[in-house]
């Protein structure tokens, strides 16, 4: 049931253009809210979300959202019933402090979510956790009835589709350590815990956001909020290690890991190349058995029908964007090629030196901005690669003198993509792939690292296009 919002003023705290805000206040004024928007960035830098939230608001005769933009006025979050935060604002802000009520999208969305919830979070590997058992509770949602619904960090907001749930549907969500964090200790109308998820699935840690968080302490403690409300009804699931160990010891709810896998799930071959990301599937696998019923699929088998269903179905999972996916490959005259990878969600070099891994001697492009975190895993997996090709950026002046301490060559820093590129086509042998996987951040050449994986792919199909016509 929806919840009502009338009469209440709220601030919807960051616009952007990535949809979340603009569902959050899409969301309020369907529910009654007065919405006021405020965002940092100016009107015109923000026009896509402003012309849609006005044209949204004028055709279902809402009243006229109000915006603050360019900056802040700490008036707007002093009088506001409630201030609905971006979840990249840290909570100690000065405008979140004075606030009567703070709240995020995933707790709007909570708050009101008939349907049965799958959590998944870790420093690396969620997203293609999470689009894997989506992809599956798809599958058997088809032939059962029923919606699989996605949403949450690198999905859509989860309130563009808060208002078409039913109970018997499945929500899978995606949770950063600070969507997390915003929803420590909130609870629902009843007093109960405002997340509890039928499973919470923990996928790899490192060390991660430390420019944000200055330690793992308060980066760990946020990440445990997805299981603490769940009890013995849930399932938390982890990988065989040592955080996985950990928080298996403190979750209230069934403790599932890696350590026994279901002979029906051994020897997955998934398409995505990768030791890490097979781990990701064998999650995903823990996870759905845990979901499904034994006859879920096709076969009706009783428990081997359930698991080869979800066996066969993680098996065609196509992967994610961003997430190693390769998506072009030249074929030269021999009948050999390159192959591209486009890996831009690797924003830490752990993540990095698996993608490097997962190939023999690639050639590898990284580099970018750094978050206060430690490249010596990078730099021991470069010494492994045919060619290391470098972008410029803090996290690179990180990067190199670790790599001349092991006397590993590299080119560049280069400042483009396309000379990146270049340099990479160049190295590259037939029958070879390229694997762009940063282990950085982005912000100081890109967007964001979805901004930087599109514009990665834009370069190689440009340069790729240009020898097919004879350029060298």
């Amino acid at each position: 049931m929806s919840i009502s919002y009338t009469g209440i003023n709220a601030l919807v705290m960051g616009l952007g253009l990535s949809g979340g805000g603009l569902e959050t206040a899409k969301f309020l004024l369907e529910r009654g809210a007065q919405v006021t928007v405020t965002d940092l960035k100016t009107e015109a830098a923000l026009a896509p979300s402003v012309d849609e939230l006005k044209r949204f608001a004028a055709e279902h005769g809402y009243p006229p959202v109000r915006f603050v933009l360019s900056g802040h006025e700490m008036r707007d979050f002093e009088t506001a019933d409630m201030v609905v935060k971006n979840p990249i604002v840290h909570p100690d802000s000065p405008y979140l402090l004075c606030a009567k009520r703070v709240e995020s999208d995933i707790g709007l969305f909570l708050a009101e979510c008939p349907a049965r919830l799958t959590a998944v979070t870790g420093s690396k590997g969620k997203s293609t956790v999470t689009a894997a058992i989506h992809f599956v509770l798809d599958r058997a949602h088809t032939q059962r009835g029923g919606t699989a619904w996605l949403g949450g960090n690198s999905a859509r907001s989860p309130l563009a589709f808060a208002g078409r749930l039913k109970s018997g549907d499945d929500v899978t969500l995606e949770l950063s350590s600070w969507q997390l964090g915003d929803l420590r200790g909130k609870t629902g109308a009843d007093g109960k815990p405002l997340l509890k998820p039928r499973v919470a699935v923990m996928t790899a840690i490192f060390s991660d956001h430390q420019n944000w968080y200055q330690g793992m302490a308060p980066y760990i403690a946020d990440k445990r909020v997805i299981f603490a409300g769940q009890d013995e009804a849930d399932a938390t699931i982890t990988l065989d290690d040592e955080w996985g160990r950990r928080f298996l010891q403190e979750t209230r709810a069934k403790k599932i890991s890696t350590a026994v896998i279901p002979p029906e799930l051994q020897g997955l071959r998934p398409k995505i190349p990768g030791a890490h990301q097979r781990l990701n599937l064998l999650l995903a696998g823990l996870a759905l058995h845990e979901l499904l019923d034994e006859t879920a699929g096709e076969n009706t088998d009783g428990k081997t029908g359930g698991l080869s269903f979800i066996r066969e179905s993680l098996e065609a999972f196509p992967g994610v964007e961003h997430r190693l996916e390769c998506f072009f490959e030249t074929v030269d005259k021999a009948g050999g090629g390159i192959r591209f990878y486009n890996d831009s969600a690797a924003t830490v070099p752990e993540a990095a030196a698996e993608a490097a891994a997962a190939f023999d001697s690639p050639v590898l492009i990284a580099g970018g901005t750094d978050k206060a975190l430690d490249f010596t895993p990078l730099a021991a997996a470069a010494a492994g690669v045919r060619s290391l090709i470098l972008l410029a950026g803090s996290g690179t002046d990180k990067l190199i003198p670790l790599l001349e301490a092991r006397k590993v060559s590299w080119q560049g820093p280069f400042t483009t993509l396309d000379a990146a590129v270049r340099a990479a086509y160049q190295a590259a042998r037939a029958g070879g792939a390229v694997v762009f996987s940063p282990g950085c951040t982005s912000f100081e050449m890109f967007e964001n690292e979805f901004d930087r994986g599109r514009k990665f792919k834009d370069a190689v199909r440009a340069l790729c296009d240009r020898f097919a016509g004879g350029e060298t």
